[in-house]
């Protein structure tokens, strides 16, 4: 299940960064993926789990 998480992670990051580089989409989704790579890092690193 934690590497389907990550292969799903992977290509949010991907189209994200395709979006970005193409100036696809408002700013808010932007805002909204670098708040959620903040929360996963920070979980990531205080060994919590909530899935």
């Amino acid at each position: 299940m934690g590497s389907l998480l990550y292969i799903i992670g992977a290509v949010l990051v991907a189209l994200w960064l395709i979006g970005l580089l193409m100036h696809i989409g408002g700013g808010l989704i932007h805002i909204i993926l670098v708040i959620a790579v903040i929360v996963f890092l920070f979980q990531f690193f205080t060994g919590r789990r909530s899935i």
